[in-house]
């Protein structure tokens, strides 16, 4: 970077909404104590960020140790059943620690627990959504965690790896978790907190001459070969944080990887500090604006002036009494159009409800929904969050 260029960090300063991932080994010590003082730090740090207006979401490790504990298993190796039980142990404490933390700085939490599932299929990841960004609204800190209590597929990699079935997970210790929950939320930025300040030229555990690399421009294969060892005591090496860094990337999110360990590192992060590794994301713009603008239209909804109005001057959500009807057959979370009373789009959106629920809804209050359907979803067919309006002249 040449003199007086600024610095891929400086965005780091104007991050409005940060997942922060904390690793088993910044919440706990050997993966089974929790380690008080250093995460009390960064909740302290955390909440700071969410008085000043910045929306904070929290995925967090440490169940399974936590639970390890509670249930008095000194084994070092454990049978996958004993660890979906130390994770039902330990998830109630984990948050409970959280909760309290947080507290003290009247700061809202909420528990939730997800699992792999949850974030493929579309309608559960659009309630999802939906349910993360109203809890943000109301200035609360979510704190997640995969559900590892009735979730299989990571604890059960890493089981199959401590046993010498030669598979390695794919994402490791919340880490894949982490990346899919940013791009969910679009958010401007995913801090993996971890046993080492970011990406080296080599292992710095066993090489004194690795290098520190402090910005990587995207994650390839050779960026990938960089990521040797792996963290005991988790579920993921640097490979996994890497590798859920290049989705992140890839869905719109910018990504440091440092050491959580350090002093003030939410502050120094923030502050365009040269710590850790930084790897800026290629393309900007909302992961979810690019899905709702590129994907292929499964239908539409044709809604009146009123409702033009309400989405353009009040920047409303799409209730039913503005349809007037619908066109194609789509399921819940699809891409549809949204057209005027003419045929022209108007925008685009993702919807709440299917094509026949929007059939039953058209032209109805929002009071009505569960006497007509016999249970409600949402107040809208399209809420604000997930719908792009056409330029005027478009």
């Amino acid at each position: 970077m040449l003199e007086g260029q600024p610095s891929p960090r400086d965005r780091l300063r104007d991050a409005r909404r940060i997942v922060v991932k904390l690793g088993t080994h910044v919440v706990t010590h050997d993966g089974q104590e929790f380690a008080l003082g250093r995460v009390f730090a960064l909740v302290e740090a955390l909440g700071r960020l969410r008085r000043a207006g910045k929306d904070v979401v929290v995925v967090s490790s440490g169940a399974v140790g936590l639970g390890r504990r509670a249930l008095r298993l000194e084994q070092t190796q454990l049978s996958l059943g004993l660890r979906q039980a130390c994770a039902a142990a330990g998830q109630g404490r984990l948050i409970s620690l959280y909760a309290q933390a947080f507290g003290q700085l009247d700061v809202k939490v909420a528990q939730v627990l997800l699992t792999s599932e949850d974030l493929a299929d579309p309608d559960r990841a659009l309630c999802l959504r939906t349910t993360l960004l109203r809890l943000l609204e109301l200035g609360a800190i979510p704190i997640i965690n995969e559900n590892d209590s009735v979730s299989v597929r990571e604890i059960a990699e890493l089981w199959l790896t401590e046993t010498g079935e030669g598979r390695q997970p794919v994402f490791g210790e919340n880490d894949g978790l982490a990346a899919r929950v940013a791009v969910t939320v679009d958010a401007d930025l995913l801090l993996l907190l971890t046993d080492v300040d970011g990406v080296y030229t080599a292992n710095p555990h066993r090489d004194p001459t690795a290098q520190r690399i402090p910005v990587l421009d995207g994650i390839d294969d050779q960026a990938l070969a960089l990521a040797v060892g792996g963290s005991t005591g988790g579920t993921g090496g640097m490979r996994t944080k890497l590798e859920a860094a290049r989705l992140a990337s890839e869905g719109g999110v910018d990504v440091l990887i440092v050491d959580g360990h350090r002093e003030r590192l939410i502050e120094r992060a923030l502050a365009a500090d040269d710590i850790g590794t930084f790897i800026p994301s290629p393309e900007r713009r909302r992961s979810r604006d690019r899905r709702i603008l590129l994907a292929p239209s499964q239908g539409a909804l044709v809604i009146n002036d009123g409702a033009i109005r309400a989405l353009v001057d009040r920047k409303a959500s799409l209730l039913p009494i503005g349809v007037i009807s619908v066109v194609g057959n789509f399921g819940t979370g699809s891409v549809i159009e949204l057209r005027d009373e003419t045929g022209r789009a108007r925008g685009r959106a993702l919807v709440n409800y299917d094509s026949a629920a929007c059939r039953q809804l058209t032209g109805r209050h929002s009071s009505e929904i569960d006497t007509i359907l016999g249970w409600r979803g949402y107040d809208a067919l399209v809420t604000r969050d997930n719908l792009i309006l056409s330029e005027p002249d478009s």
